[in-house]
């Protein structure tokens, strides 16, 4: 299936809900991709078969909560390596490395376990969808703290008009999604 043909038939299983979570926002809700079998396996196969590449196989993934769990989870699996979370503050029962980030209306801190990855791994960073960028950076910035390299960030969703992704690309991480939606 060429890259157009997934991104277009992920395109119609991906909900919009307008005015959440916040008046003015149109919510890109991922869910339905998960719902259907055959839409979430196309959906991971996406993901699989591009990290199967021996250039691009990472040692470990890493899913920024919570969506991204889902997904890099089952990619982890497929490609026989480990997953480690990073998780919203206080989740975590280990000691902990944090990283605080600005969003559009706050800010936010995610931690990550102090071993959860070895100096000279290369790791996946992946999420549902990348709007303003500040959690895929903060993430970036725990894994590289631990020594890790993140070879590439990934996401479903790229919301292009709220700057995240190029803000990700200019810093220097490489980018693989699989749709974009114009608008916010």
């Amino acid at each position: 299936m060429p890259h157009h043909n997934i991104n277009d038939y992920l395109r119609q299983y991906i909900r919009t809900v307008s005015d959440w979570p916040v008046p003015g926002v149109q919510f890109r809700d991922i869910t339905p991709l998960l719902q259907n079998p055959k839409v979430f396996r196309v959906l991971i196969d996406a993901f699989v078969h591009r990290y199967m590449d021996s250039d691009l196989r990472p040692d470990v993934v890493a899913g920024l909560d919570a969506r991204g769990f889902i997904l890099g989870a089952v990619v982890a699996y497929e490609l026989n390596v480990g997953f480690v979370p990073i998780r919203k503050k206080g989740k975590l029962p280990f000691t902990t490395v944090a990283e605080t980030y600005e969003l559009e209306y706050g800010s936010a801190t995610v931690e990550l376990h102090a071993d959860a990855v070895k100096p000279g791994d290369r790791v996946l960073l992946i999420d549902d969808l990348i709007a303003t960028g500040g959690t895929m950076m903060a993430g970036r910035k725990l894994l590289e703290r631990l020594g890790a390299t993140v070879m590439e960030g990934a996401a479903i969703v790229d919301l292009p008009e709220l700057g995240g992704s190029q803000r990700l690309k200019d810093s220097g991480l490489a980018l693989f999604t699989l749709v974009d939606f114009a608008g916010h």
